[in-house]
């Protein structure tokens, strides 16, 4: 596999040779815009890992698909074979494509050869010609390699356009990076990425949306479409969402506080572009869909339109970073819930209890209100519920064999809750139908 990948490299590296003095292996060392030496990581004729370029998510960017795969036995981490998967970019024009040559000219794939960062220290991107083609046989003509992510699933079980034929590469099955730490194995869901960070109940109880990290939004029951940012290239992850009060539009969060609004939802301002402290980490709609709220990691709330500010964590210390916020029915106030079950209640928003101070198996990542604001439920991520006031519990996943841990909870209004994973397996209890689900 060296020799193969080495022999891309001189392809691409050959476009410079009359151009420029020095050997050919000097010129390949050089990757591009970075010149290092011949012994370093960004020289070693492997690419990057996506997770290091595409903050910190281990699926192919955007403009790219995977263009093939490789086996390798023997990896700390898994229990069995690791897969490496290409990401290879798409073409913009078909230059230099046909033939019986797959690739199509470097200035049509909009990379940029060079290394991981800027730093010798890491692996290519964007450098080779290659690919193995077991996977969108059906895509011809491809760009050079952006990045490559791990699996310990088989590729064509969470990608159908992958075949079975296998390449190995022993070599490379204990190759990683730090963001590839904790990643869930084996990831089955093609559609959410093991990506989704919330649930949305629409504001008549009779449906659910689901959101992604890289923007796609899933919808049930009468939650209807109105448009996601799955498209768009994002400077950070969505994090959360809040519907409108007719249910008709949402709007979508990144951490950076970027805010994307879609069918009647209106854009009252955002975080996008400002220095932050902390990540945002949630969001919540005033009743009258006129304004809403932000809340940062370390507690810090931005209201926008007639969102009225009733306070914050920000410049406190906190035992845990604030995961999420629950607005009260009458928009005069809000609460916040904290990684280790804190309650934080500001405005006419009570305090009904928390789990701050006691023991939790796994950290809380979510929180719902009951219709009538006095009492609320806290998720955790082994599927824990924790009911205050006069929110009932009705059961939980606690305790259970979860495939992915849970990252939310929602209400319909009506009595009971949803939960809902990160790979998109979607938990009814008490009177919240069930409306499906994307795992």
């Amino acid at each position: 596999m060296r020799s193969a990948f080495t022999g891309s490299a001189l392809s691409v590296a050959g476009l410079d040779f009359a151009l420029r003095p020095g050997a050919a292996y000097a010129a390949i060392c050089a990757c591009g815009s970075s010149a290092c030496g011949c012994g370093s990581t960004c020289c070693d004729g492997f690419s990057e890992f996506c997770c290091s370029i595409n903050g910190g998510y281990n699926y192919c960017p955007t403009g790219t698909i995977i263009g093939g795969w490789w086996r390798a036995d023997g990896s700390a981490y898994c229990n069995g074979p690791r897969y490496y998967m290409d990401c290879n970019a798409t073409c913009r024009c078909d230059n230099g494509c046909g033939g019986g040559w797959g690739f199509c000219n470097p200035g049509c794939d909009g990379l940029t050869c060079g290394c991981g960062h800027g730093s010798c220290d890491n692996w290519a991107t964007g450098c080779f010609q290659f690919r193995y083609g077991q996977c969108n046989q059906d895509v011809a003509c491809m760009g050079r390699i952006l990045c490559r992510t791990v699996s310990c699933v088989p590729p064509w079980e969470f990608d159908s356009s992958c075949t079975t034929t296998n390449a190995q590469d022993d070599a490379t099955a204990n190759m990683n990076a730090p963001c590839n730490q904790g990643v869930p194995y084996p990831c089955d869901s093609a559609s959410t990425r093991c990506d989704v960070v919330g649930i949305t109940a629409t504001p008549d109880g009779h449906g659910y949306w689901l959101t992604a990290g890289f923007g796609r939004v899933f919808t049930f029951g009468g939650a209807v479409f109105r448009g996601d940012a799955s498209s768009i290239s994002l400077a950070a992850p969505v994090v959360a969402m809040a519907p409108t009060p007719t249910g008709r539009g949402y709007w979508l969060v990144a951490a950076d506080g970027g805010i994307f609004a879609f069918g009647d939802a209106g854009f009252f301002g955002s975080m996008g572009g400002h220095a932050l402290a902390a990540p945002v980490v949630g969001m919540a709609p005033t009743p009258t869909g006129k304004g809403y709220w932000l809340v940062a990691a370390d507690g810090g709330i931005f209201a926008f339109g007639d969102a009225g500010f009733f306070g914050s964590m920000g410049g406190h210390a906190l035992a845990a970073p604030v995961v999420g916020m629950a607005p009260t029915p009458t928009g005069k106030g809000y609460w916040l819930v904290a990684a280790d079950g804190g309650i934080f209640a500001f405005g006419t928003a009570a305090f009904f209890g928390s789990m701050g101070g006691h023991p939790l198996d796994r950290p809380v990542t979510g929180m719902a209100r009951t219709p009538s604001g006095k009492g609320y439920w806290l998720v955790a991520a082994d599927g824990g519920i924790f009911a205050f006031g006069d929110a009932p519990f009705e059961l939980s996943m606690g305790g259970r064999g979860l495939n992915r841990p849970m990252v939310g909870i929602a209400s319909p209004n009506v009595g009971g809750y949803w939960t809902v994973a990160g790979d998109g397996g979607v938990f009814a209890f008490g009177d919240a139908p069930f409306y499906g689900s994307a795992a």
